[in-house]
């Protein structure tokens, strides 16, 4: 008899399980029909506004404009625009508004149709926003940013720009391996055959534009059959400085850049024995090396240093001489116009001046020339002091770091241009 009622209960449970689905599900079509019949309000925000509130003007700037005038055309007070100038120059310098920079009006919907809020864009992702009501207000923000990996390979046809830019990949990344390596690999000599492989981050808003390369993250380049990897690592926290290091925490950083221009070609090398045909092939040793450039090349500063000379002399033309220390020493040729001064400190990748023609010279050019305790020698051939190595105390948190990342670029695939244009060789020189 129990095991009778229990089978009954059992049965009035399910029922009411059933029910209360049943009532769900109905409660749940009657709530959507509801929804089907009323239509969603859709709100168009913006930068933190509501554009439904004010009549919007989209532009850009132009040539000739001036905050103050775009502000009086939009019925701003002279009072206002002055307070703006004033008191919020740190957040906004309107002196520094560029030409062909997006920015946008909120104005009033009444008739009057005052300017209530100015925007601007200073890039992709970073704006300003002038509050003009009651009180001004001025402020910088940034846009929601989604971030993407993206993992990208290639070997070398013809230059690294190129195996790079086939493949749709931002002209970024090629500046940034260019730097990573900037020591380790003379880039005036890659092989065809060189390989490459990254890992970086790219920036999206709004999920689908497009705003730019982040930094790469690790990195593995074969040159002429060596191996070299790279990741980046915060080594100094107080500072915030980030490095690169290999798979064995060196430092691929050197005290000293191996040109002093990026993306040019070795028109001339050090050659002590050179002959010249002008000069009836008399040997007129050259004792720098030449990098050609188009005219307004920016030219740095191999390594930090102080600048000793920054004049014009003679066959040399305009040129800075840098001391680095108490055993080097460079000197840069036949600028159009220097940046810097005798006195002056300089940082490694600093811009000292410009390519040009000054002095004897066939074609614009650097010379560049490098001493070491007092001689002119090939920097070429020398082997440039390392930096700092990681130090030992975040070694074991590098390992752990890099592991992972080491291992997703061993696992990416190479994309090999079409087999009949892969060559042997690559010589940049003339």
């Amino acid at each position: 008899m129990r095991k009778l009622w229990g089978l009954v209960f059992l049965f009035a449970a399910l029922l009411s399980c059933k029910d209360d689905k049943t009532d769900a599900t109905e409660s749940k079509n009657e709530i959507a029909v509801v929804k089907e019949q009323v239509k969603p309000v859709i709100i168009k925000k913006e930068y933190g506004f509501n554009l439904d509130q004010f009549t919007v003007k989209h532009d850009t700037v132009k040539r000739g404009d001036s905050f103050g005038e775009l502000m009086m055309q939009n019925k701003v007070d002279y009072p206002k625009i002055a307070k703006i100038s004033e008191n919020f120059k740190d957040t906004f310098d309107v002196r520094k508004i560029r030409v062909g920079r997006p920015y946008l009006i909120l104005k009033s919907k009444d008739t009057t149709e005052t300017a209530e809020v100015f925007i601007y864009q200073n890039d992709p992702i970073n704006y300003t926003v002038i509050d003009l009501r009651d009180s001004v207000q001025a402020y910088k923000e940034k846009k929601e940013v989604k971030y993407v990996e993206r993992e990208a390979s290639g070997v070398i046809k013809t230059s690294l720009s190129e195996a790079i830019l086939d493949q749709g990949i931002d002209y970024n990344v090629t500046n940034d391996l260019s730097e990573i390596y900037a020591w380790t690999i003379d880039f005036f000599r890659l092989q065809k055959g060189d390989k490459f492989k990254v890992i970086y981050r790219e920036k999206y808003i709004n999920d689908s534009i497009y705003a730019g390369a982040e930094p790469i993250e690790a990195a593995y380049f074969e040159h002429e059959g060596r191996p070299i990897y790279a990741f980046a690592y915060e080594n100094d926290s107080l500072k915030s400085i980030t490095d690169y290091f290999d798979e064995e925490a060196n430092n691929l950083r050197r005290t000293f850049l191996r040109a002093p221009v990026k993306f040019s070609r070795i028109s001339s090398r050090y050659n002590l024995k050179r002959r010249i045909k002008y000069y009836g092939n008399k040997v007129r040793p050259h004792r720098g090396t030449d990098y050609a450039a188009p005219i307004g090349t920016p030219i740095m500063a191999t390594a930090d240093g102080i600048v000793t000379e920054s004049r014009r002399k003679g066959g040399n033309g305009k040129y800075v001489k840098i001391r680095h220390n108490g055993t080097y020493s460079t000197q840069y040729l036949h600028m159009k116009k220097q940046k810097v001064k005798r006195g002056a400190h300089v940082k490694q990748g600093d811009v000292i001046g410009w390519i040009g023609m000054t002095g004897n010279t066939g074609g614009p050019h650097v010379c560049y020339r490098f001493w070491k305790n007092g001689r002119q020698v090939d920097p070429l051939r020398e082997k440039l002091p390392l930096a700092e190595p990681l130090a030992e105390s975040l070694r074991p948190d590098y390992f752990e770091y890099i592991n992972p990342k080491k291992n997703q670029l061993d696992c990416i695939e190479y994309i090999y241009p079409p087999e009949e244009n892969l060559l042997t060789s690559i010589d940049f020189e003339e």
